[in-house]
């Protein structure tokens, strides 16, 4: 996928975070491991979001691999202890394609 598709993705995913409560604090956190597109809050719970776009939700979800997952809970971890943080926080899916945005919440290997 283009930079340019994953950055409209990321847009509409952050649009539908906001519209259903989230607060955005950081978007596009990067460390050695990886990158976390899009990190909100809500009911002070802390959400790493991944955004992934495809065609149908079922491409665009098989692309959170366990090894894209790993590096995501380590580039969390960094968030973490960059920003002194000692709070709940979740990983999280947004899944975005031309008919909807689909949210899935807590997801582990």
């Amino acid at each position: 996928m283009s930079r340019e598709k994953g950055n409209l993705a990321e847009d509409k995913a952050a649009v539908f975070l906001e519209e259903t409560g989230y607060a955005i604090v950081e978007r596009n956190f990067y460390s050695r491991f990886g990158e976390i597109d899009i990190i909100v809050t809500k009911d002070q719970v802390l959400h790493f979001v991944e955004v992934k776009s495809g065609d149908d939700y079922e491409s665009a979800i098989a692309n959170i691999t366990p090894t894209k997952l790993s590096r995501i809970i380590k580039t969390a971890d960094v968030y973490m202890k960059k920003h002194a943080l000692d709070c709940d926080y979740t990983f999280d899916a947004l899944v975005v394609t031309s008919d909807e945005v689909v949210l899935v919440e807590n997801i582990t290997l």
